[in-house]
């Protein structure tokens, strides 16, 4: 499993945000994407998610092209992402939460993929029934990231997954994130800096005004 990006064009309402993007994530890999705000790193996640048409370039994941792809075959295709913001329903369990995508994209094994990520993340198996909006921040985004690892078994996005994180559940997440790539999965790390991210990734692209460059 890789994701591959050639040459991407994206505009929003005629003005264009992405600059011929190439960027790759190999099977297994874990690579970082560094810019700061307004550089057009979300605009890149939302392109690759299906969420934003593209003008011009190439997408494929496993070979697949994401281009020709609506929105809401991400799922089913294993592609998943952590937004900033974590877009819980604060009404709602903690497994609730976590089982939303699974109920909206009837997908398949759910019992087991809920038994992996509780592996993965056994603490927020201990307050699985509590209410979101009883959690911390930092218990919120393990949560999110709980819900995203549901059909992100292949291709996991985080955009700025540290992003007012307090530094001991900042810690955690970062062991969290580690374990993803020994379990196989391809992980592509939004941030402003790589001062949480240096350690996790194996490679390291910088964006620039909607322009992309290595290392």
């Amino acid at each position: 499993m890789s994701l591959e990006i050639r040459n991407l064009n994206v505009s929003i309402e005629g003005i264009p945000i992405l600059n011929d993007v190439s960027l790759y994530v190999g099977p297994g890999q874990m690579v970082g994407l560094i810019g700061h705000n307004g550089a057009g790193k979300t605009t890149l996640i939302r392109a690759i998610m299906g969420l934003l048409p593209t003008d011009t370039g190439e997408m494929f994941f496993d070979g697949q092209d994401l281009c020709a792809q609506p929105a809401f075959t991400r799922a089913a295709t294993g592609i998943s992402y952590l937004p900033e913001d974590r877009r819980l329903i604060p009404a709602l369990t903690v497994e609730e939460n976590i089982m939303l995508p699974v109920w909206a994209n009837k997908l398949a094994d759910s019992k087991q993929r809920l038994e992996w990520v509780y592996g993965l993340i056994p603490e927020i198996a201990q307050f699985r029934d509590r209410k979101a909006m009883q959690l911390s921040g930092g218990q919120q985004k393990l949560v999110a990231l709980a819900r995203a690892l549901m059909p992100g078994n292949q291709l996991l996005i985080l955009d700025e997954p540290f992003e007012g994180v307090a530094p001991v559940l900042s810690r955690r997440l970062s062991e969290v994130i580690a374990k993803l790539g020994q379990e196989g999965l391809c992980v592509l790390i939004s941030e402003s800096d790589d001062t949480h991210s240096a350690d996790l990734v194996d490679a390291l692209f910088r964006i620039e005004r909607g322009s992309v460059t290595a290392g």
